[in-house]
């Protein structure tokens, strides 16, 4: 019976790529040209935000190199990782996920970013979900990187904790604004609501895109501020360069 209903579903709403709109063989699959539009990053990169160096260093790629924002302003959490390169081609899958009612794609994102970063997964306590302030969860239904966390713990076997760090006052968009006010916008926006649950623990923190790393950094400053041994951060996408940040 589920095949039949599948059947008919893919009559009705036929599976198409959603980077070029090509009929494909099911839901949740990328044509060949969606496949090679979009850049997966690899090393080398800064060993702190993950940030793709267009050359090894010069002491060769199995050093550790820090970018100059990294060296300049070093983030409050402790590393940062990013399968895909946020783009005007990976922004259609991010904002479709995000804001479209596209969850149906979490199972691949969750693969890309298991891929990124494994050594941190298999020394992680929890996955700690960036959390939205209920009226926008209201109005969105759900909260991305929670569905992220969820499909990469069920991946890894890694824990989610859902409900330690909350955020305790609603916040204007971060879209199209400066790195100075994004800072301002999420000032004090989280707490951790269970100190005991983050405690002593290595902890990855899950987002979708990093972008000038100002969430991120106010999670990170509360997740430490409760004891937590270390907090890293992975997302989906990351921004490469600064005309990017428009998510």
């Amino acid at each position: 019976m589920d095949g039949i209903w599948s059947g008919l579903a893919d009559l009705i709403w036929p599976p198409v790529c959603p980077l070029t709109g090509t009929r494909v063989s099911g839901h949740g699959l990328l044509s060949e040209p969606g496949w090679s539009a979009l850049t997966f990053l690899d090393a080398p990169c800064c060993h702190v935000c993950g940030l793709p160096f267009a050359y090894p260093g010069a002491s060769g790629s199995d050093s550790l190199h820090a970018c100059a924002p990294c060296l300049a302003r070093p983030p409050l959490h402790d590393g940062a990782r990013a399968p895909l390169a946020y783009d005007d081609h990976s922004r259609g899958l991010v904002l479709g996920f995000k804001h479209g009612g596209r969850p149906e794609w979490v199972d691949r994102f969750a693969a890309w970013m298991a891929m990124c970063a494994p050594d941190w997964l298999a020394e992680a306590d929890a996955l700690v979900p960036v959390p939205l302030h209920w009226r926008r969860l209201w109005s969105r239904r759900y909260n991305q990187s929670l569905l992220l966390a969820r499909a990469l713990g069920q991946r890894t076997g890694v824990p989610v904790e859902a409900d330690s760090l909350l955020r305790r006052k609603p916040t204007p968009s971060q879209a199209g604004q400066s790195a100075g006010a994004r800072r301002r916008n999420v000032a004090g926006a989280f707490f951790v609501a269970r100190p005991e649950s983050v405690r002593d623990r290595q902890l990855i923190l899950i987002d979708d895109v990093l972008t000038t790393g100002a969430t991120a950094n106010a999670c990170a400053r509360q997740l430490k501020r409760a004891g937590a041994k270390s907090v890293y951060l992975m997302t989906l996408c990351r921004v490469v360069r600064t005309s990017d940040a428009t998510i």
